[in-house]
């Protein structure tokens, strides 16, 4: 029925010929303001920007949107200007009153049906909100008192001359799509195919979409080549914890590729010298509102270039992705080094939308004898006075705080707001003199929140850059108060150091990968100091979330052979890129920016499940198949495991 009738409303109105090639679109339209309750980047921008897909000459055009289907039109484009149009549409049964109104929704918005008196069309009483409904009729404007200028098809609604139910849904679906009555998140992910008609998830993940549109087509132009390399891989010592895959070779196993590194170095061997993929990886750590077991990065490599190089390149190519999506990006990015960003922000990945910042004040107890014991002992405080920002310390906010000081054993914090008997309160832990040595120095006065961390250096830092941003997220949050600033807030952070100490085992480790090389001027403290060693590695932090690493890689077998010495690699498990290496590799390096954060920031999501099709649980199960799952046991046998007795 509506494909016969959809062909003669074509030919009678000529809506299109399909011939004629469309023109290139060039309008910006404002497609979505910052959704309530967002959190995983505050107030990062107020709006999010497409392109406008009215101009009646572009592909994506209202026209040309339904153009391959069997309707004439979306439910979110009639306007007054379509009265008098016979047209098809087809959505989900959102509303029906009285048998007589409803509501039809689909993608793109929702359009009235009215149904005139002594129209025999099928009862509709009993049909489910979301079944599946086509409709054709003539669009007629809607009465004065009924026009809704907030909604796009406010102005009309649609006089069915006749009606099918395409597909009948259930009556007892988990919840309905109700902005003002959503169901909590693990229900929605369990049922996500429903949870994706919200305007939100349609709106993410269209965005989502447009942007690696954008970065493909930044990099094509500039001669990047997308490669696909594998997924299935050799387990890479010195790395995340990879996934292992079980083959039918009795004690075999693939793993899971983390990254492409090693594929795209061989690249650049292979004189493939400017390289990108979008690309899945796999880590088998836990899920949190930015990580997610099964991620996607934008992966890039290119030979003969430098850091500054390499730096320019991501700042062009951010500039240029993210225009059409917000009204402001910086064309150049601050830079901040490792070591500065750990003594001011407790942090590698520092939130610079906001200004305060940790104040050092080892010298000041360094020689308290209660912290004499205290190896490498350092000390930070915070302040925040009342006169620059409304501030509190709540019993439930320093119970939270405490409660993150836990995961800093080797650290203490002390919180209070400071009055006259401060330095009097304090005499258990500081002496007089050294607590109004601490008040005049650093000019705290009396009202402020003082936040003071105290331990080994590393972990007071650590604990303290913690605190700020928590505590900063309570005042935005509870007190209603305004600190972090709009907009995008970008930073490199660079000279990491090469190496780190591993806090389980103790043992030397890489602080990046294996495969990046040392500053030049520190290749005299290798087997000397390696722990002063700084890399040429370079993160990007979007409004305090790490969005992207890379570095400079090691192209001399020799070195390479000499930093897995230090780390106590067994060579002939990258025996392969040690040879690669010594067939003629040329200096490269690369980077590779996390797309699932680089969004949840941009539509300020809570977290990166917001920006993901279909995510996984915080337990890195997935809600809507219930994997893993186990297997038959002729399945177990062909791949030669033996489940473990009392493990389930």
């Amino acid at each position: 029925m509506f494909k016969t009738l959809r062909r003669s409303i074509w030919t009678k109105l000529n809506l299109w010929d399909l011939r004629a090639a469309p023109k290139p679109h060039k309008k910006l339209l404002q497609y979505a303001k910052k959704p309530s309750g967002a959190q995983f980047a505050t107030d990062s921008q107020k709006t999010v920007y497409l392109i406008d897909d009215t101009d009646s000459e572009s592909p994506k055009s209202p026209r040309n949107i339904s153009r391959y289907t069997t309707r004439t039109h979306t439910c979110g484009e009639l306007t007054k200007n379509n009265v008098g149009d016979k047209v098809i549409l087809c959505g989900w049964l959102e509303y029906q009153r009285m048998n007589k109104f409803m509501v039809l929704r689909d993608s793109y918005g929702e359009t009235q049906l009215l149904i005139p008196e002594g129209k025999n069309i099928v009862s509709m009483e009993e049909v489910p909100y979301e079944s599946i409904i086509g409709v054709s009729g003539t669009v007629v404007a809607r009465p004065k008192e009924m026009v809704n200028k907030n909604q796009t098809t406010g102005e009309i609604e649609l006089q069915v001359d006749s009606l099918e139910v395409v597909n009948k849904a259930r009556s007892n679906l988990p919840f309905n799509i109700r902005q003002f009555q959503k169901a909590k998140e693990a229900l929605r992910m369990q049922y996500r195919y429903m949870d994706i008609r919200f305007p939100q998830m349609q709106r993410n993940l269209r965005v989502r979409s447009r942007l690696l549109m954008k970065l493909r087509e930044f990099l094509i132009e500039n001669h990047f080549v997308d490669v696909e390399t594998p997924t299935l891989f050799k387990a890479t010592p010195g790395g995340a914890q990879e996934f292992v895959v079980p083959t039918r070779f009795p004690g075999k196993f693939y793993s899971l590729a983390q990254s492409p590194q090693q594929f795209k170095q061989m690249l650049m061997a292979g004189a493939l010298d400017r390289y990108f993929q979008i690309a899945k990886c796999y880590r088998d750590e836990s899920a949190r509102s930015d990580r997610q077991p099964e991620f996607t990065q934008l992966d890039i490599e290119l030979s003969f270039t430098d850091v500054e190089a390499i730096i320019q390149l991501i700042e062009e190519l951010l500039s240029y992705a993210l225009a059409g999506f917000v009204e402001k990006i910086p064309r150049s990015f601050l830079r901040m080094s490792y070591r500065d960003a750990m003594e001011n922000y407790g942090s590698d990945k520092p939130d610079i939308s906001f200004d305060f910042k940790l104040q050092n004040c080892t010298s000041l107890l360094e020689n308290n004898e209660k912290f004499a014991a205290v190896e490498d002992f350092g000390a930070y405080l915070l302040v925040f006075d009342p006169k620059s920002v409304p501030c509190t310390l709540t019993k439930t906010v320093k119970e939270n705080l405490l409660q993150t000081a836990r995961q800093f054993p080797k650290a203490k914090l002390v919180q209070s707001v400071v009055a006259k008997d401060w330095p009097t309160k304090m005499q258990n832990l500081f002496s007089t003199e050294e607590a109004k040595e601490i008040l005049n120095r650093f000019s705290i006065t009396e009202g402020s929140v003082l936040f003071i961390c105290y331990g080994t250096k590393k972990e007071a830092s650590l604990l303290l850059g913690r605190i700020r941003t928590e505590y900063v997220q309570f005042l935005e949050q509870s007190a209603q108060v305004k600190i972090r600033k709009s907009g995008l807030h970008f930073l490199w952070v660079v000279d990491f150091p090469l190496f780190e100490i591993n806090g389980v085992t103790g043992n030397l480790q890489s602080a990046h990968h294996p495969f990046t090389a040392p500053h030049a001027e520190d290749l005299d403290l290798l087997n000397q100091d390696p722990l002063k060693v700084r890399a040429l590695a370079y993160d990007l932090v979007l409004n305090g979330y790490e969005i992207g690493g890379g570095s400079i890689r090691i192209h001399d077998p020799v070195l390479q052979e000499q930093i897995l010495n230090v780390l106590n690699i067994d060579r002939d498990s990258l025996q392969h890129i040690i040879d690669m290496l010594g067939s003629g590799c040329p200096p490269h390096g690369g980077i590779a920016l996390g797309l699932d954060r680089i969004l949840a920031v941009l539509l300020q999501m809570t977290s990166i499940r917001d920006v993901i099709a279909f995510p996984k649980t915080f337990e890195g199960k997935d809600p809507v198949s219930q994997a893993p799952s186990e297997l038959p046991e002729e399945t177990l046998k062909l791949y030669h495991i033996r489940p473990l007795t009392g493990h389930s």
